[in-house]
């Protein structure tokens, strides 16, 4: 078993993340600040499912890796579609 971890936006991602679970991270985070956000005390959280991270940020947007693509999905908690970060 794998434990995860938390840190804040704007924080460097724990290591071990793939670089475009990294990447998907950082677009989120652009977005937000892009979109005037305020994100003081938001966080991310990484867990481990099957050795795979799902990181979740605490506004509810999922991120998502596929290792047979080699892509990472983002999930907005308000949204119906997905979009590939290759």
């Amino acid at each position: 078993m794998q434990l995860g971890t938390r840190w804040s936006v704007g924080d460097t991602p724990p290591a071990g993340l793939s670089e475009v679970v990294v990447a998907a991270v950082k677009t989120v985070e652009d977005e937000l600040v892009a979109e005037d956000v305020d994100t003081t005390g938001w966080r991310w959280t990484l867990t481990w499912l099957e050795r795979l991270p799902i990181v979740e940020l605490d506004d509810g947007t999922i991120i998502t890796f596929n290792p047979s693509t080699g892509s990472a999905t983002i999930r907005q908690h308000d949204d119906a579609t997905e979009d590939d970060e290759e």
